[in-house]
């Protein structure tokens, strides 16, 4: 049985690897060292909160995978898009907004 730790390591790296980033780009995003990630993933380490916080945001996890790992993943792609959007400056919500309306307006 795995313990939180353990857990956490294998959530990070699953939603590092999906969002297609090295240890070193996601460490350099969140402020800590390639070791330290690689510490998170593998041996057990646990963040404190604002580096957890900042995992989050940047890998736009949704929490209840590192609190609630027993509970069935049902997250749906609207709740993915809105913690993506979370991490975007205020150019990229312009570039979204303008995407999404361009969709709906040439929608069949």
């Amino acid at each position: 049985m795995q313990n939180e730790a353990e857990i956490f390591g294998a959530v990070l790296k699953a939603a590092r690897q999906e969002a297609g980033l090295t240890v070193e780009v996601l460490a350099e995003r969140v402020g800590v060292s390639d070791r330290y990630i690689y510490r998170l993933e593998n041996n057990g380490k646990t963040p404190g909160y604002a580096v957890l916080c900042r995992l989050i945001r940047e890998l736009a996890i949704s929490p209840d995978l590192l609190f609630y790992p027993e509970k069935p993943a049902q997250d749906s792609e609207v709740d993915t898009l809105i913690r993506k959007l979370a991490t975007c400056d205020a150019r990229a919500i312009e570039v979204a907004k303008a995407t999404i309306q361009s969709l709906i307006d040439t929608a069949p």
